[in-house]
């Protein structure tokens, strides 16, 4: 039993360094991953900006909000 355990956990390790090495070979997919990693990060500053500019907004409807609950009884 502990042999079939650690000839699972092998196969994994060499499985898992195999699947590295070819990825480090590999630069047709690379692209693919550059272009990824720049549409979130234009994502993220789109929405960092559209907060900064609707945050002063936001708080001016929320104290008119909250004003408008001290004369609720």
């Amino acid at each position: 039993m502990l042999k079939l355990i650690s000839d699972l956990a092998m196969k994994a390790h060499i499985a898992l360094t195999g699947l590295v090495r070819d990825f480090k070979k590999d630069e047709r997919g690379l692209s693919g991953v550059v272009v990824a990693i720049l549409l979130i990060l234009v994502a993220v500053l789109a929405i960092v900006l559209i907060w900064g500019l609707l945050d002063g907004w936001l708080k001016d409807i929320w104290d008119r909000i909250v004003k408008g609950t001290d004369k609720i009884e």
